[in-house]
Order: structure tokens, then C-alpha cells, then sequence
């Protein structure tokens, strides 16, 4: 399943569907890859109990369970660099890139010299970091390395430091895989909605495309969704500590991170359709840091640094 390409993965993932008969009976909240499995098998024999499903049908059930099943236990890295190119197309379908080279330049070079500072110095299609023309606070890390930050997020950033630090705390989302954790989950919840599985030859081919093609979408469906809902609190601490240390593996002050969270702490307006609505409080997240060592902000920032920093992004 390692080698899997993307193609392969999403018709083996079209072999999803309902086993007739068995639906009607079926209402539960089950959890995990194994269960999952399990239940297709079972769902099959009493398909094929019922008249519904022939031998070779339950033993292709078998084949494809485990192989799906594994699918989404060992997610590869192309398949993850895929999954986060979905996520970026929804990305800029509500966002449009801000026409500004230097700017882009600006970020990317940073964001590329903290990424190799990470413990995740590598992913499959590399980083790329993008700046969004958008007045909105905010920003997002989809899997595989893809990062993109509002100019509303980089007009919180009063210094080099604070800019480090918000694509730094990106940066460790990629590392920790946050995004492709949520996926995961949503892609198994998806998978067992749909009750059971069914071998290729009980399916047509138009269905086959189909299928596929409503398995595909669900990810998108689901990567969007994640994208409006956020990170959990404990996910923006891990991301944030990891932002730490990037940040002080290549230099740059970690109060950079507080002076980023107190300027957005003035700036977001509660219930608004930004960083406020999808992340943890600026104010949690600096009495977090603050448990964990992190000393206050005020960066007296280099003056070749400040004024390399208002060169790239003093017009964002």
C-alpha cells in the first residue's frame, strides 16, 4: 500500500458503497481502521446470506477491507502531498494570492530557511508558502507542506521576529501533521457512513467513476471543513512549541511570538471570520507559552533585519 499513487488509492477508495438490504439495520458510531473492516466483512457475509452478494463478492470485500483499511492507517507522503493540494485549490478558491514578488520572495525565503531549521526539514512536493490578498487575521497549513498567511495576519507582524514566528507555528503544524490527523479521521467517519464495501464486480464502471469521484470530493468536502473549523487547542500549543524551537534553531527571538499574539489579541474582533473563529485565544495561547518558559516580547529587532523586514512587507 506504500507505493500506492493517487489514482490507485481513489479506486480502491470507489469500492466503497451500500450493500442493499443491510443499511436500514445499520445506525452505529464505531471507531477506527480495524473496526471498520470488521464491519464491512460482516456486512458482506450477511449480504451474501441474503442473496445479495455472490462468494467471489465477499472475498473481493475481504481483499479490498484490508486494503482500504490500511489506506488509511499509512497515509504516504505522495498521497499526503495530494490530499494538500486539494486543500490549497479550496484555499484559493476563497482567497486570491497577493500580486507583490518581493513580498512573495520575502516569505518564501524565510519560510523556506525555517523549514529546514524543523524536524520536518522535507516533504514530499516541499514547502511553498503564499501570501493571501486578505485583510482577514489568518493563516493555514495544509498537509504536505503548502502555507498560506493573510496580509491581515502579516500586518499583526511589527518585526522580522514576529513574521518568523507565524510561519515558524505553520511550519509545525506540517510537522506534526495536524491537518492530515483531522483528515484521517473525517475519511474514516466518511468511509463508514457508507456501511459497507463492495467488490469491483459488483460495481459498473460509470458507478465505479462515480463512486470515485463522491470518495474524492468527500476529502475536499473534509479539508474544507477543517479549514473553517480550526485546531483544537492542543494542537495550536504543539504548534507553537514547535515554532519555539525553529525559531530559536535559526536565531530569531521567541518573543517574537508573543509580540505577533498581543498585536492580534488587539486586533481580532470576536465571532469574526478570521483567526478569532477558528484558533484558540491569542491570550490563551500566551499564557500557554508563558508555562512552558517563553518570556515576555518587545523584540529590539537588528537594524539591517527591520529594515530588510519593511523593505519585503512594509506595503502589505
Amino acid at each position: 500500500m506504500k507505493n500506492l499513487d493517487r489514482r490507485c488509492f481513489l479506486v480502491l477508495a470507489g469500492r466503497i458503497g451500500i450493500v442493499g438490504g443491510v443499511a436500514p439495520a445499520v445506525s452505529l458510531v464505531l471507531s477506527g481502521c480495524t473496526t471498520m473492516e470488521k464491519f464491512a466483512v460482516k456486512a458482506a457475509e450477511t449480504s451474501h446470506k441474503a442473496g445479495f452478494l455472490s462468494e467471489a463478492g465477499v472475498a473481493a470485500v475481504k481483499r479490498d477491507a484490508r486494503a482500504v483499511s490500511r489506506t488509511f492507517e499509512d497515509i504516504t507522503p505522495e498521497q499526503e502531498y495530494y490530499i494538500g493540494r486539494a486543500v490549497s485549490a479550496n484555499i484559493l478558491t476563497r482567497f486570491k494570492p497577493w500580486n507583490n514578488k518581493q513580498a512573495t520572495r520575502y516569505v518564501n525565503v524565510l519560510g523556506q530557511t525555517l523549514a529546514q531549521a524543523s524536524d520536518m526539514p522535507e516533504t514530499y512536493g516541499g514547502y511553498h508558502f503564499l501570501i493571501l490578498d486578505s485583510e482577514t487575521i489568518n493563516a493555514f497549513a495544509a498537509p504536505g507542506g503548502f502555507v498560506f498567511v493573510t496580509r491581515g495576519m502579516l500586518q499583526c507582524c511589527t518585526h522580522e521576529d514576529a513574521a518568523a514566528a507565524v510561519l515558524a507555528h505553520e511550519i509545525g503544524h506540517v510537522q506534526h501533521k495536524h491537518g492530515l490527523q483531522s483528515i484521517k479521521k473525517s475519511r474514516i467517519t466518511s468511509a463508514l457512513t457508507l456501511v459497507a464495501l463492495v467488490g469491483a464486480s459488483a460495481v459498473a464502471g460509470e458507478q465505479m467513476g462515480q463512486l470515485s469521484s463522491a470518495f474524492e470530493g468527500s476529502i475536499f468536502d473534509t479539508t474544507t471543513a477543517l479549514i473553517n473549523k480550526g485546531y483544537s487547542r492542543s494542537f495550536e500549543r504543539e504548534a507553537d512549541q514547535s515554532a519555539v524551537t525553529i525559531l530559536r534553531r535559526v536565531g530569531y527571538s521567541t518573543g517574537g511570538l508573543m509580540d505577533m499574539l498581543a498585536v492580534m489579541q488587539e486586533r481580532l474582533k470576536p465571532g469574526g471570520p478570521d483567526f478569532a473563529k477558528t484558533h484558540p485565544s491569542p491570550a490563551s495561547r500566551m499564557s500557554d507559552l508563558k508555562k512552558s518558559g517563553v518570556g515576555a516580547g518587545s523584540v529590539q529587532a537588528p537594524k539591517k533585519r527591520q529594515a530588510r523586514f519593511v523593505r519585503a512587507l512594509g506595503k502589505v
